[in-house]
Order: structure tokens, then C-alpha cells, then sequence
């Protein structure tokens, strides 16, 4: 009943498969398809390939009436049902059986490259897929005796999960003073520029006098280096330019030079 409840599915047709009369094998060395009459084929039609569960079968047809010429069926691949030849990817031996049990073996061939690699990779899938089956049965049958894997949770066993909780550091950065962090402008504000050579040659003498006095020879110093002075004669007293006026309106006797800070 399970044979009879077998449908038969198909796995590829090709229209053009030429088919050739071998000489029989005299050892066991490899077929070569050039010693065949590969110009005069003996038989050319269709080759159709079914599976009916894991057994495949290969088809020669009449191309236009689908007239049975001979059939294989094929058990394994590569085997003895089908074989292959050493000098071309093209031709196979195929052995071919009646309803009575009789084989013959036969060559058959593909004027296309490709035709070839279809029919080749059709039966690989077939007899790849036989064999996860054969796996599959096998362990449905013996069941497994290896040690089982317990992932299970142990007695007082307990588990923490924290969803949508995020634990993030962020790294202190320090705070400053201003908004934008700009560093302070250097103290004393304007650099000085360097002294000048009519400075730097200039000397004045000292005087003997209080803190005011040595104030106003610096306000001296200052206006004679930014300003030149006409060319006069040499006057001792440094500050005779604010007592000419009252020596050129009234003449009198040049006192000393202390007597005139006393007046003053």
C-alpha cells in the first residue's frame, strides 16, 4: 500500500539527449567517450528524470509521440546505474533495465554544456535530500543517549533582569568661573615698550632735596626727552626756564640755587 500511495514527481526534462551503442568493458579502467561514434548517434529523442519516495528514474521518450525507449532506475549517484566518462563532462554510461529485470548498458549525451550540468545537479539534490532523510528516520528510531543538556533553574535559583535601566558614568568636569571658560588677561595691562636710545643715553644728577623735587626732575626729564629744546647756551640751574622771566623783567643778583627753592 505504501508503494501505491507514491507520487511521481519530476526533476528535469531535456529535450535533446543523443544515445550511443558502447563496446562492452574489457577491464576496469575508465570509459572514454571518444571511443564512441559520437557522429552517428544510434538513437536521439527526450530524457525525462522522476523520482517516485528515493528512487529516481531516467526517461528516454519519443520527442513527439512520449513513447517509452528505455528507462534506468537509479538507487545512488554517483553507482553502477550511472557513471560518468574521463575525458568529457557531457556523456555518462547509463545502464538501463525492462519490466523483466534484464540491464544493458548504453552512452548517452548532450550537444549543450549546460543540458549536462542541469541533469548532474538534478540527481544530487534528489539523493542529498534521501539522505537527510535517512539521518532523520534514524534518529526518530534510536533515541538519543548522550547526556541532555539541563538548562533549567536549580532549586532557590533566581534571576535579575533590569529593563529599560541604564547605568551610565559620566566623567565630572570641573565648573568654570566664566560662561565660556576664557583665561584672564595678564596683569598691568599694556606692555611697556622698550626704552629708547635718547633715554637710556640721557642722564640727570640727582639733587639734593625733598620728594617733591625729585618729582618735578622727572616731569623735566620727560618733557626734554619727548620735545627738543632749542639750542641755548649751558645754564647750570637746571631750572633756570621758570625763573627767566622774572630775571629778564627785574635784573638782580643770580643767587644760589637754594635760595631760589626757599622762594619758590
Amino acid at each position: 500500500m505504501a508503494a501505491e500511495a507514491e507520487y511521481e514527481s519530476v526533476l528535469c526534462v531535456k529535450p535533446d539527449v543523443s544515445v550511443y551503442r558502447i563496446p562492452p568493458r574489457a577491464s576496469n579502467r575508465s570509459v572514454r567517450a571518444a571511443d564512441w561514434k559520437l557522429d552517428t548517434p544510434d538513437w536521439t529523442g527526450r530524457m525525462r528524470v522522476t523520482a517516485r519516495g528515493k528512487v529516481a528514474y531516467i526517461k528516454l521518450e519519443d520527442k513527439i509521440s512520449g513513447e517509452l525507449f528505455a528507462q534506468a532506475p537509479v538507487e545512488q549517484y554517483p553507482g553502477v546505474a550511472l557513471e560518468t566518462v574521463s575525458d568529457s563532462s557531457r556523456y555518462f554510461i547509463l545502464r538501463i533495465q525492462d519490466d523483466s529485470g534484464r540491464s544493458a548498458f548504453i552512452g548517452i549525451g548532450f550537444g549543450d554544456r549546460g543540458d549536462a550540468f542541469d541533469f548532474n545537479v538534478a540527481l544530487q539534490d534528489h539523493f542529498k535530500w534521501v539522505k537527510q532523510d535517512n539521518e532523520l528516520s534514524k534518529q526518530a528510531l534510536a533515541p538519543d543517549s548522550g547526556p541532555k543538556l539541563d538548562l533549567g533553574f536549580k532549586e532557590g535559583q533566581t534571576i535579575t533582569l533590569n529593563i529599560g535601566q541604564s547605568k551610565r558614568k559620566e566623567k565630572s568636569r570641573p565648573q568654570s568661573s566664566g560662561g565660556l571658560g576664557l583665561l584672564p588677561p595678564p596683569p598691568g595691562g599694556k606692555i611697556a615698550p622698550p626704552p629708547s636710545a635718547t633715554s637710556s643715553s640721557h642722564s640727570t644728577e640727582p639733587l639734593t632735596g625733598g620728594s617733591d623735587a625729585g618729582c618735578l626732575l622727572d616731569l623735566d626729564s620727560n618733557n626734554s626727552d619727548s620735545q627738543v629744546q632749542p639750542t641755548a647756551p649751558a645754564n647750570t640751574d637746571l631750572w633756570g626756564d621758570f625763573t627767566s622771566d622774572s630775571l629778564s623783567s627785574q635784573p638782580a643778583k643770580q643767587e644760589s640755587s637754594s635760595t631760589d627753592w626757599v622762594q619758590f
